[in-house]
């Protein structure tokens, strides 16, 4: 990897913290060439720090060290993105990350939407809340408005009209979330399988 130390009179090159699991940005810090070889060498990121004025190892004082995973060099070989697996906080405030932000998986719009089926589950409204509608007719229900979702997307599966088959496979993956909160599960727990499968 071609890394360009000398673009700043200091040699150093920023480095961007990444979560290798859930993708969050835990912090920002700073590699010269030697705390890279180092980072390389232990497999424990190690900066260099411009306070301290020597080479700092992420966890040397508090064990929580940031296990390599990857090293990415950007498109003008000036900036790093490092993949770890955090052990434990990074902030040496005690938070996940330097944004004071839960490291936690985000599956984006999917993670929102299950948040507001929690919170319909929560307020159980079953007047207003068609979430709360469904769970108040028991598990029984909503398992089985999870299979009647299902065999309609079979059917439209089968069928050209590909807007109807979007539509029952949004139901489908609706439902499912709300079968999976009923149960108690999220879908991190889901990946979580299918991620222990792949090893």
């Amino acid at each position: 990897m071609e890394i360009d130390f000398s673009k700043n009179n200091d040699g150093l090159v920023p480095v961007i913290i990444q979560d290798s699991k859930t993708r969050k940005v835990l912090m920002l810090g700073y590699m010269n060439k030697e705390a890279y070889d180092k980072t390389v060498d232990t497999n424990k990121v190690t900066f260099f720090s411009r306070t301290k004025n020597r080479l700092w190892t992420k966890g040397e004082e508090s064990g929580n060290f940031l296990h390599l995973v990857s090293i990415k060099n950007d498109c003008d070989n000036d900036t790093l993105l490092v993949e770890v697996t955090p052990a434990g906080p990074t902030c040496h405030t005690g938070t996940d990350t330097c944004w004071a932000e839960e490291n936690t998986t985000n599956y984006g719009f999917l993670s929102n939407l299950e948040a507001i089926i929690a919170d319909r589950i929560a307020t159980a409204d079953t007047k207003k809340s068609y979430v709360a509608s469904l769970l108040a007719n028991g598990i029984n229900k909503v398992a089985q408005k999870v299979g009647e979702e299902a065999v309609e997307v079979v059917i439209e599966a089968k069928d050209n009209d590909e807007a109807l088959f979007l539509n029952e496979s949004a139901d489908l993956l609706f439902h499912y979330l709300i079968l999976l909160q009923a149960k108690g599960y999220k879908l991190e727990d889901v990946v979580s399988v299918l991620e222990k499968r792949q090893k």
